[in-house]
């Protein structure tokens, strides 16, 4: 049993008092009357204590981007509490936040049909409107303040699981391989191979094959690299331009050498070009990365392409 005291020590001359309270003074006398007047020593333990050096204390500071990540998850409602949102037929009523967050999508019925997280809550309430109209009726929206991806996915995590655990099922529109709520992205195109392996022997020369190519093609990018996978920048350029004009194009890669063996240099002597990438179009050579990226900034390839 321990007993905490305020103490307050005094001493004089030979005689040192111990305060235990305003109206009660022990005198010590007796218990320093073998210690030098100089330097008297109190020990309160009944035991020696063991010689131990202390452990070293680490004052590691708190993780402040998970600390703001929990108090941000938990300054949105619980599902339950949210005020549902009934907005116009499009979707897209003033009263749906613009903001970043977590939503959920009730169908005519009241049911719930998906829970979702967006950097523009009305942006994709609205996407879903037009998608999947017979899918919604209402919704219910939580802001997330200074939205980082970890406070997102907490958010959206926390209206999750409140929701299994009420109902015992996850949404329909959440459930695995499920592609009605949310954009898939397209499949890209293989690249295209000029040979069988290396190992084959070719019938025509590589030059020839070539020709056949890019004129059997609307548009050819010869690059270094997948289109998946570009292995140099101005291959990555090309593709980046080639996808955001949204161009029908077919891709080789000039540096396999199991499928497209000796390529590289027969392409540089075919187009009379020197370098890689070269894109082509309905046969005819339209230049590298720096060509593609001045026609691109002057609006001209969507034209190109259409012809």
């Amino acid at each position: 049993m321990f007993l905490f005291l305020s103490l307050s020590c005094s001493f004089h001359s030979s005689m040192a008092t111990l305060n235990l309270s305003h109206t009660q003074t022990l005198s010590f006398h007796r218990l320093f009357s073998n210690f030098h007047q100089n330097g008297p020593t109190l020990s309160f333990s009944s035991q020696p204590k063991p010689s131990v050096n202390p452990r070293p204390i680490s004052l590691k500071p708190y993780n402040s981007e998970k600390l703001r990540t929990c108090v941000v998850a938990l300054a949105v409602k619980n599902l339950a509490e949210t005020e549902e949102i009934s907005p116009e037929n499009d979707g897209t009523a003033g009263e749906l936040p613009s903001g970043a967050g977590v939503y959920a999508v009730y169908d005519k019925s009241g049911e719930l049909q998906f829970i979702g997280l967006s950097r523009n809550i009305a942006a994709s309430v609205s996407t879903h409107w037009k998608s999947v109209p017979e899918l919604c009726g209402s919704v219910k929206a939580g802001i997330v303040d200074d939205p980082n991806r970890e406070a997102l996915t907490q958010a959206w995590k926390s209206w999750m699981e409140e929701y299994i655990k009420v109902s015992g099922k996850v949404p329909p529109g959440n459930e695995s391989g499920n592609a009605t709520w949310v954009r898939q992205p397209p499949r890209k195109k293989p690249d295209l191979r000029l040979t069988p392996g290396r190992h084959t022997q070719l019938t025509v020369p590589l030059e020839d094959l070539i020709d056949k190519l890019v004129k059997e093609n609307k548009v050819v990018a010869f690059i270094k690299g997948s289109r998946s996978a570009p292995l140099c920048g101005f291959s990555q350029r090309v593709i980046a331009i080639l996808e955001n004009v949204g161009a029908d194009y077919e891709s080789v890669d000039v540096l396999d050498e199991e499928y497209n063996s000796g390529l590289r240099e027969t392409l540089k002597q075919y187009s009379n070009w020197p370098t890689i990438p070269q894109i082509f179009v309905d046969g005819e050579l339209v230049g590298g990365c720096d060509i593609l990226t001045s026609m691109y900034e002057k609006g001209e390839l969507a034209s190109l392409f259409k012809k």
